[in-house]
């Protein structure tokens, strides 16, 4: 994936001890959603969130795009709990279920982030 301009986007590289940035990456973009959940309490805005940060995670590492989805989604109900053990924040029945949602949006941008690594590659490819 070179070209005379250099490189488009990184290589893939080695398993293990690399991913540990990215799922630390995951685990902020999914706490920022789930805050963004706790203090605005608009669905749509989360679901834009973990659709954001996913997809930029599935274009970052393809490979298992279903890790992101699973990282970044669950962090949105676990900061509604935190909410409601530690803060005073006291979310609505249907807020907790509809926190359960993220995970739609996160399907769609990782795989969706997935497949724009792949169609980039394909572009730049050298022949």
């Amino acid at each position: 994936m070179t070209t005379a301009w250099g490189r488009v986007l990184p290589d893939e590289g080695p398993r293990g001890i690399a991913d540990v940035g990215f799922y630390i990456a995951a685990a902020v973009a999914g706490g920022f959603a789930g805050w963004i959940d706790i203090k605005v309490g608009d669905l749509l805005l989360t679901a834009l969130v973990v659709l954001v940060s996913c997809m930029i995670l599935g274009v970052w590492r393809p490979v298992k795009p279903w890790r992101w989805v699973f990282i970044v989604g669950i962090c949105v109900p676990i900061a509604e709990l935190l909410g409601y053990v530690v803060l005073t924040e006291k979310p609505y029945r249907a807020q907790i279920y509809e926190s359960l949602l993220a995970f739609l949006p996160g399907f769609a941008g990782a795989y969706g982030g997935a497949m724009m690594r792949r169609a980039i590659g394909n572009i730049f490819a050298e022949k």
